[in-house]
């Protein structure tokens, strides 16, 4: 029992540190990876490569003025960046990384995981909203309808997994995909997941709720200091997290050939994800925002209700 407890707690504070260090790295890693693919340098000044960017960054954030607008709503105004950090940290509580090695096993983790990302569009609409300036009231109103509409794909997305597996637990998903992944027979499911969870977590091309070309930027026009790093280290940990989970769900979470052990295969699958969620960044170009919602309505949802009934009709058809 002291074991178990050992351990949970070793992956607990392992899962802390290591994801919100990652994301301060995946800051400088992102800015790397740009330059390389768009035929710049990148960042090469502070440190070899650059590598002191991360550092330089959070040593900015932190001695930057900590200023709190006079015509803010003050209280709800310091709580929405707080907002977004504990909604990711908490949704990384159900990830798997390999057997045995996960802080909780519950037996409904991906409808967790889905109310722990619906929670962070509070942040976001709390933080427009409390800023009582007109650029962010429009970014946190485009983020509530953007990331509300495109919460319904996302779970209905996930309901093919679920009828496969048989489980909402999601070890008992990876097990299941021992004689094949579920991206090869759900893969209707698999894309709009990978839209919503980009949608979701405000990345490029789906960045519309703060969009600097057409609202300043958007609902974190007035934070400044530790208040906006808390804004950008949330939407990375969304990165990392949306990464995680389309690993676990559709990639064999930590399944792979015996010679690297299960959670190397975890990372290089999590690794690679994250790096095409900044390749859509260098490639794609940002979306109006009636031509975002329209592709979640006109397109996500009927894919996801064909998807829903060709997996049903075919569990059917295997039972009969």
């Amino acid at each position: 029992m002291s074991q178990s407890i050992w351990l949970t707690g070793i992956v607990i504070f392992g899962t802390l540190f290591g994801v919100i260090g990652g994301a301060a790295v995946l800051v400088w890693f992102e800015r790397r990876l740009l330059g390389l693919w768009q035929d710049r340098p990148g960042p090469n000044r502070v440190g070899p490569f650059g590598a002191g960017l991360a550092i330089a960054d959070v040593i900015k954030l932190f001695a930057k003025e900590d200023w709190v607008p006079p015509f803010s709503d003050r209280i709800v105004f310091i709580f929405a960046p707080t907002a977004v950090m504990i909604a990711m940290l908490l949704g990384f509580t159900v990830v798997p990384y390999a057997p045995g090695i996960h802080i909780a096993d519950l037996n409904i983790a991906l409808l967790f995981f889905l109310g722990m990302t619906s929670l962070a569009v509070y942040s976001v609409l709390l933080g427009g909203l409390a800023s009582n300036n007109k650029y962010a009231l429009l970014g946190g109103l485009r983020s509530a309808a953007q990331m509300v509409s495109y919460e319904v794909f996302m779970g209905l997305s996930l309901m093919g997994v679920v009828m496969m597996s048989g489980s909402f637990s999601l070890v008992d998903i990876v097990n299941a995909q021992e004689n094949g992944w579920f991206i090869i027979s759900q893969f209707l499911g698999f894309f709009v997941f990978v839209v919503a969870g980009i949608a979701e977590s405000h990345r490029l091309p789906f960045d519309l709720p703060e969009a600097e070309h057409e609202l300043v930027a958007g609902f974190h026009t007035e934070y400044s200091g530790m208040k906006f790093g808390m804004f950008m280290l949330g939407e990375y940990l969304g990165v990392i997290l949306i990464s995680a989970m389309i690993t676990t769900i559709f990639l064999g979470g930590w399944l792979g050939p015996d010679f690297l052990p299960p959670i190397i295969w975890f990372g290089l699958k999590s690794f690679t994800l994250v790096c095409f969620f900044i390749l859509l960044r260098a490639a794609i170009p940002r979306p109006r925002y009636d031509q975002l919602m329209a592709l979640g309505w006109k397109v996500m949802l009927p894919l996801t209700l064909v998807n829903l009934m060709v997996t049903g009709a075919v569990i059917l058809m295997m039972e009969a």
